[in-house]
């Protein structure tokens, strides 16, 4: 880019230049600042709304506090007066007695005539000589019934905040419920303390935005907008996902319009349950006036960068076509045609490029020629190298295998004379008549394993009872191709070597199975082991490139072939402990695979 800059520079008069430069330097930082200013406006609005709303909503939690408070300290006292519990269990002879007993107790009557934040206080017990005088209630089936009453019976102490209806004025209150004991009885009572409502709603109605005090229950307890009060949060498309949420401030669309949610929890104490005080407001009605002045400076911005685009094209307009020309030569010599030549007139620094661009172009035409007649002779030979030497590889197996089959069959027949001898002759014709018939490079998994699984059968005629075996495969991987003679020689390898020193007899297990694109099998014995020495000794020789006499036969075939057929990022991975066998992995691609 700075260098197309610099050559755009080179034919305009100096004149031309710093007028080009003085608007330059005046619009990227207007641009800069306007844009920066702008959006700074709008986010210090809003987070100024946020902050508010905060400090608004924290105060309303803490005044809230105070007025609930009340019913708590009243709760108290109740819960320890005596007098009230001795006129809760007491048996009544008439109902002259009931009403001394009532007027002799005023101790609820002043609690409601010297605290205006209660609105009612009432005792529920089970007594059958008692009045109903509303402070003193025996409950009824619907109110033992009802949740808020069997939530209180089980919890000796804790106080619950429920939204409920009182029984005299069929209004609902937030109401404080705590179960009591009653001195010198068993029975217990639950007492309910009505909280004032409208000194809640008066709290509710200083603040400017629209702000609500809300149960755990989702129950809008009191709200500054008094067509919510006694509804809950779903009845005006408040978002699901933030009834449950506490303390925070959130983003969610409430009644249609994407608003900023503030919460503050409220939970007094030794309470069960709690409340919480939530604040919404519109982030329109916020953005509102910032917006207006963004628009206004985009406008000023959006004229001052026409006018300079303007200006810029008349100026680029004068060396456009040159360029132009230019860039449909790159094109050109792009597709593959290397015997176009540019012509650009004049003396500058496009007219130098072009000239120095032909002469590249025919440099790399030369050399593109040179190298694919190279790479034509050296894939030829590289091909010719890796036919013979998989023919190599291959061959070296065979002989290797044929001469152990035939040895446990000779041992066996001396030993046991012609039994079972038909079925091992028969698994060996097999194996070789396989071997013969492979004229491909590769495969199916299929036809490897069933010559793995004659091997397999020759060795348990041999070994009997020592020898155990199985093959655990991934359902539908069987079509996949593969070179052959892969995994005969690793488990051979396995049955030698697992046969070891155990007396006690071998398991081999053929596992393989399907990782995204690749096939990876694991061939695992229960043999002696190898010490590490020894293991990093084999190591060693698997890597090394050039043949060495004596090297071990199988693994280093398998070795390099798989190198061969699939890279250098494939190959055999052993993993050994000694006295506890040994562990040979390898992995292949599955493009040849038809799942």
């Amino acid at each position: 880019m700075f260098r197309w800059f610099v050559n755009l520079m080179n034919d305009i008069k100096i004149r031309n230049k710093l007028l080009l430069a003085f608007f330059g330097v005046t619009m990227l930082p207007l641009l800069l600042v306007g844009g920066y200013l702008t959006f700074e406006m709008r986010t210090m609005a809003f987070d100024n709304a946020v902050e508010q709303a905060s400090i608004n909503v924290d105060r309303v939690r803490k005044r809230t506090e105070e007025v609930i408070g009340v019913s708590q300290d009243i709760s108290y006292r109740l819960s320890n007066d005596a007098r009230l519990k001795k006129l809760a269990v007491s048996q009544y002879e008439s109902i002259y007695n009931v009403v001394e007993a009532y007027r002799d107790y005023t101790d609820i009557r002043e609690y409601l005539r010297l605290y205006t934040e209660i609105a009612n206080i009432r005792l529920y017990t089970d007594n059958s000589t008692l009045l109903n005088n509303w402070e003193l209630i025996n409950p009824t089936p619907a109110i033992r019934e009802s949740d808020w009453y069997q939530t209180a019976q089980r919890y000796d102490s804790m106080i619950g905040w429920e939204y409920i209806e009182d029984e005299r004025d069929r209004r609902k209150y937030l109401s404080l419920i705590r179960k009591i004991k009653l001195e010198g009885s068993s029975k217990t009572g639950v007492l309910v303390i009505n909280v004032n409502s409208s000194k809640l709603t008066s709290i509710l109605n200083q603040e400017s935005f629209d702000t609500m005090i809300v149960d755990d229950q989702n129950n809008i307890i009191a709200s500054n907008r008094p067509q919510r009060a006694g509804k809950k949060l779903l009845d005006f498309a408040f978002d699901t996902k933030l009834l449950g949420l506490g303390s925070g401030s959130y983003e969610a669309d409430v009644d249609g319009e994407p608003s900023k949610i503030v919460i503050e929890e409220l939970r007094p104490e030794q309470s069960r349950n709690g409340l919480r005080v939530i604040s919404v407001f519109a982030i329109d009605s916020i953005v509102k006036e910032p917006n207006r002045v963004i628009k206004l400076s985009l406008t000023v911005i959006a004229v001052s960068v026409v006018l300079a685009f303007l200006l810029i094209f008349s100026f680029s307009s004068l060396f456009s076509r040159r360029l132009l020309h230019l860039s449909r030569h790159i094109n050109r010599v792009g597709t593959g045609d290397f015997d176009a030549t540019l012509q650009i007139d004049g003396k500058d620094e496009i007219a130098l490029l072009a000239r120095q661009f032909n002469s590249m172009v025919r440099s790399i035409h030369d050399l593109m020629v040179e190298v694919q007649e190279s790479n034509e002779q050296n894939s030829l030979l590289e091909q010719k190298q890796n036919d013979i030497r998989f023919k190599m590889l291959a061959s070296q197996i065979n002989p290797h295998f044929l001469f152990n089959a035939l040895e446990a069959i000779r041992m066996e027949a001396h030993m046991k004379g012609q039994k079972e001898i038909a079925r091992v002759v028969r698994l060996l014709g097999k194996m070789m008549r396989s071997n013969l018939e492979i004229g491909r490079s590769k495969i199916p998994l299929k036809q490897e394993l069933d010559m793995v699984g004659c091997y397999l059968d020759i060795q348990q005629f041999r070994y009997e009872e020592r020898l155990k075996y199985q093959f655990i495969l991934d359902p539908g991987i069987e079509s996949l191709t593969m070179p052959p003679l892969i995994v005969q020689p690793l488990v051979e390898n396995a049955v030698i070597h697992g046969l070891d020193n155990m007396m006690e007899g071998a398991v081999v297990t053929v596992n393989i199975k399907q990782e995204k694109d690749h096939a990876v099998f694991t061939i695992t014995d229960n043999g002696a082991g190898i010490t590490p020495d020894r293991l990093e000794q084999i190591r060693n020789t698997l890597e090394i490139r050039e043949e060495q006499e004596g090297a071990r036969i199988g693994l280093r075939n398998v070795h390099d072939r798989l190198k061969l057929s699939y890279g250098d990022a494939y190959g055999l991975n052993i993993e050994s402990r000694l006295n506890e066998g040994t562990v040979i992995m390898f992995r292949i691609p599955m493009e040849d695979t038809n799942l």
